[in-house]
């Protein structure tokens, strides 16, 4: 396929990158480290750790790896922690020390943990105290040799620590009691590396940096593995496609989705510590008080976040207040950004929501809107430098320009494959492209727009229907503050359309409105048939909404 969509790059974006400019991950962290020492690096609950200490903490924890744990390169640790201080210390401590990182999702369930944790192998892994009483149930069916575990306020200063791990000790929600035999205190671990050298690793592009499970929609998570050569590549895409507005050690973004999430990980993380940016970690985004008054104290310039965080943010009167005069960049994921909320956020803040698109299996982004946009068009941007892709049919030929197909993705950022699934790879992978599930779009200029997830797709009397497509005509209804859409069983047309709507407090809204707006927009077929009103929807703890929850 033509790449129309070069000639539509804001200038000085490049056609290419290269994904071999940094040899790895950790060559990369080493050279911000080394300029941006004394620069803030991430900052947590009131406290900001500088590059400098950083790059000493990170390496205290890779030398406790290698010499205290005897691990030896390609060895796989898992890391269950949510937006802390302790996530990007383990992190780069982990690859600097030559071994691959397991992202944990702290809410997954036992079973969930143990399949991961003993699919992956990981001989160790780093976990808050609080979520330590799940390890206990699973620890002993797993290779877990040591399990690192933190409290909440371990790295920040003296007395700040003494205060919080106090108050969640004593707390009415604190965590229950658990039973770790072989339990090694995190502060003690980066303690034991005094006096010791870190041992020098080789660590090339095809070395393993990330095992990424996915979300395990259909039967059991997958890992996905992703080299050092893929995740570089994909933050140098990411550096070459914001480049024109981001400037070196000046940034400062809001890491409000959290860090084992790949998005977080490669947009915040991963390419503002390359650009020695700043990353002020929010541990809890569902508490949009509080991360609203974490807001008002810096002049942030960038963000990312997902519809329903958006959405919960234009929502909120004293967000509405702040200044937004620093504010950038404003990038959307992880699930389509409604209309009504892109043009709200874009009146409140005057800066457009630049929606992307990716998967795990692509470290993760593909596609993102220019930097240049100046309001919502509905699409998820163009392929980013070094990409590829194609949209082909069920029988996997190409579709004709203006027709829909599944998106396949080709560049240097996709993955090696699935870990340990063979088969599952190679229905997955074909000559490099990686077939996504996602059907989508491509226009005259080279803008992509995602129709829908193949299996979200409801049939109606032999019909296709998108939930996409339903949620942002219900999200334009006044009142609506969340919507979700899925099918149901139905004995006459096999499936029908329901959805599931939060309310916005304050605004009547009722199903006849609803249906008047849907009867205006939507083919008769596409109508919902259902329509249930819910005090919330349930979501990842990135704020996905999850469809199959409500099905």
């Amino acid at each position: 396929m033509e790449k129309v969509w070069l000639t539509h790059y804001p200038s000085g974006v490049p056609a290419e990158i290269n994904p071999d400019q940094y040899r790895s991950l950790v060559e990369v962290f080493e050279r911000s480290c080394c300029q941006f020492g004394r620069r803030q690096a991430f900052h947590s609950m009131g406290y900001s750790m500088s590059y400098n200490e950083l790059e000493q903490k990170s390496r205290a924890f890779a030398i406790y790896l290698q010499q205290g744990l005897g691990l030896e390169k390609g060895e796989r640790v898992a890391i269950m922690l949510p937006n802390l201080l302790q996530y990007p210390v383990a992190l780069f401590g982990v690859l600097r020390a030559g071994l691959a990182v397991v992202n944990l999702n702290p809410l997954c369930t036992p079973r969930e943990l143990e399949h991961q944790l003993r699919d992956s192998g990981a001989k160790a892994i780093v976990i808050l105290s609080g979520f330590a009483h799940l390890l206990t149930k699973v620890v002993d069916n797993t290779p877990i040799g040591t399990a690192i575990v933190t409290e909440i306020g371990d790295l920040l200063s003296y007395w700040k620590a003494k205060v919080v791990n106090l108050a969640i000790k004593h707390s009415k929600q604190k965590a229950p009691a658990y039973h770790l035999p072989k339990a090694v205190a995190f502060k003690e671990a980066l303690a034991a590396a005094t006096g010791h050298a870190l041992r020098p690793v080789k660590i090339g592009g095809q070395d393993l940096a990330l095992l990424q499970y996915t979300g395990g929609i259909t039967g059991l998570p997958k890992g996905a593995m992703l080299t050092h050569r893929n995740v570089v590549a994909n933050m140098e895409q990411c550096a070459a496609y914001l480049g024109p507005r981001v400037r070196g050690g000046e940034e400062i973004a809001i890491s409000a989705l959290p860090l084992y999430h790949l998005f977080s990980l490669t947009v915040n993380c991963l390419c503002w510590v390359r650009y020695g940016g700043l990353n002020v970690l929010i541990a809890n985004p569902r508490d949009v008080p509080s991360l609203v008054a974490e807001l008002r104290r810096w002049k942030f310039t960038a963000m990312i976040g997902v519809n329903s965080l958006y959405s919960a943010l234009v929502n909120n009167e004293k967000f509405r207040r702040l200044n937004f005069g620093t504010l950038k960049l404003a990038v959307g994921g992880g699930a389509p950004i409604q209309q009504a909320v892109a043009e709200r956020w874009r009146a409140v803040t005057g800066s457009p929501i630049l929606e992307g698109y990716g998967l795990t299996e692509a470290s993760p982004l593909v596609c993102l809107n220019p930097v240049d946009l100046e309001e919502f068009n509905g699409s998820v941007g163009l392929p980013l430098p070094s990409t590829e892709i194609q949209l082909r049919d069920s029988a996997g030929g190409e579709v004709a320009p203006g027709g829909q197909g599944e998106l396949w993705v080709r560049g240097p950022q996709v993955m090696r494959g699935y870990w340990r699934q063979p088969e599952q790879t190679a229905r997955s992978l074909r000559d490099g492209w990686l077939m996504t599930g996602d059907i989508a779009t491509l226009d005259e200029r080279g803008f992509v727009r995602i129709v829908d997830r193949r299996k979200d797709m409801i049939q109606v009397s032999g019909f296709n229907v998108f939930p996409n497509e339903i949620e942002q005509v219900v999200s334009g209804c006044e009142g609506v503050l969340e919507v979700a859409c899925v099918g149901i069983p139905d004995e006459k047309t096999g499936e029908a359309v329901k959805i599931c709507v939060v309310r916005r407090p304050g605004v009547a809204l009722s199903v006849d409105a609803i249906l008047a707006r849907c009867r205006h927009q939507l083919a008769a077929y596409k109508i919902p048939r259902h329509i249930e009103f819910r005090d919330s929807l349930p979501k990842s703890s990135a704020g996905k909404i999850l469809r199959r929850e409500l099905r």
